[in-house]
């Protein structure tokens, strides 16, 4: 069954001349997302990991970063290390991701309810002395 219309010229090839077509529209992200997992950016995250663990670091530890984004932090790694999941983790794939989301989320809200010129300086920081410990 092709899909008519808008849709159908929307959707194109999903599968490609050699492939057969997918009976229900499939986004074209879903078929290629493992092509895309190993790119240079992917590689450019993973090289500035030991960057992102000294930022968050030195935010908790600075005094002027207000208690509630380091509550954030704390609760996110006690959620992570505690037997109690909202999707446990014999759940095949989705066990795993809701670790992944909700630790994603915290790191990214932590810096996000940090003070902004914090944040920054410690930026500045890590970037000009890399090679500086805490």
């Amino acid at each position: 069954m092709r899909p008519t219309g808008r849709v159908g010229a929307a959707l194109g090839d999903i599968d490609g001349p050699a492939g057969t077509r997918h009976p229900w529209p499939v986004a074209l992200s879903t078929a290629s997302l493992p092509r895309y997992l190993f790119t240079a950016r992917f590689f450019q995250v993973l090289f500035h990991l030991p960057n992102f663990a000294r930022l968050y670091w030195r935010l908790f530890r600075d005094p002027r970063v207000s208690i509630l984004p380091k509550a954030l932090l704390i609760l996110t790694v006690l959620y992570v290390i505690s037997p109690l999941d909202v999707i446990p983790d014999f759940v095949p794939v989705i066990g795993e991701m809701d670790d992944v989301v909700v630790v994603l989320a915290g790191l990214w809200l932590f810096v996000r309810l940090c003070p902004p010129g914090v944040v920054h300086e410690t930026v500045h920081d890590i970037a000009t002395r890399p090679r500086d410990r805490g």
